[in-house]
């Protein structure tokens, strides 16, 4: 599989005007030959909105899954896309995959960060679940989510071989050690492969740290964006990477009985 990543300024509450960017990132993922395009968290409509994602949100059956699948189809790729979803009253910070041929795979995030993201959103009450996506085990989160070594950990024991992660990191230091520390470390103890799609830029008062990269199984950076708009394309073979896993059995040398207190 080739796997491309777009890292993205978005253009805060313009859903038409961010389909249009994800749709020329579509483009030139494709006349590369990638055959998944992964996007950020809330690429869609941007990510400080506030009180505006009620506004903005859609169902699954709303022009904003409609859209991503028309651009699928006519690039032939695949593409992960963070939105805001409304079921009924609720509100939540979602991702989709869409196929090439229309089929759609969805996730709501679980954990949601600080007070901006609670007042617009409800977290998500269900796991992750792994999927097929072109023969290989896929799984999605969405930013905060992997900073949370059991919530990984959960899809690499499903099976998981590859995890999306649409994410908006705000610009700090810290941000910076989850981007460069911590993501690696959860492909590495794992020994899976992890797309970590980043917003860059600013938006309003927010700035984003940028930073996206794709993660081999052994923790290398297979490609790294630094703080602009960028597109990045890497392969993802996963035979390449089995004397690494034979090295770090971490998921088969587990003692689960062990891991409790009392």
């Amino acid at each position: 599989m080739l796997i491309s990543l777009y890292q993205m300024q978005p253009i805060s509450g313009d859903v038409p005007g961010n389909i249009g960017k994800i749709a020329q990132a579509a483009i030139a993922a494709a006349e590369m030959g990638a055959d998944v395009l992964v996007t950020p968290e809330l690429g869609t409509s941007g990510y400080g909105l506030g009180p505006r994602f009620a506004e903005l949100a859609e169902t699954r059956d709303g022009s904003i899954i409609g859209a991503l699948t028309e651009i699928a189809a006519d690039c032939g790729l695949a593409i992960c896309a963070g939105f805001p979803e409304r079921d009924g009253d609720q509100v939540f910070n979602s991702a989709v995959v869409v196929r090439p041929d229309g089929s759609l795979e969805f996730y709501r995030k679980g954990h949601l960060y600080g007070d901006g993201e609670r007042a617009a959103f409800v977290a998500g009450p269900d796991s992750p679940h792994v999927f097929d996506l072109f023969g290989i085990k896929t799984g999605m989160l969405i930013c905060y989510d992997v900073e949370f070594p059991e919530y990984v950990r959960t899809l690499a024991l499903a099976g998981a071989e590859l995890v999306l992660v649409p994410t908006a990191l705000p610009a700090g230091i810290i941000s910076r050690r989850v981007a460069d520390m911590v993501v690696p470390t959860r492909a590495f103890e794992n020994g899976l492969f992890l797309v970590y799609a980043d917003l860059c830029g600013n938006e309003g008062e927010l700035s984003y740290t940028g930073r996206s990269v794709i993660l081999a199984p052994d923790g290398d950076e297979l490609a790294r964006a630094g703080t602009g708009e960028t597109l990045l394309v890497a392969k993802i073979d996963l035979s390449a990477y089995d004397d690494a896993k034979a090295q770090n059995p971490y998921l088969t040398d587990r003692r689960p009985s062990l891991y409790r207190l009392g």
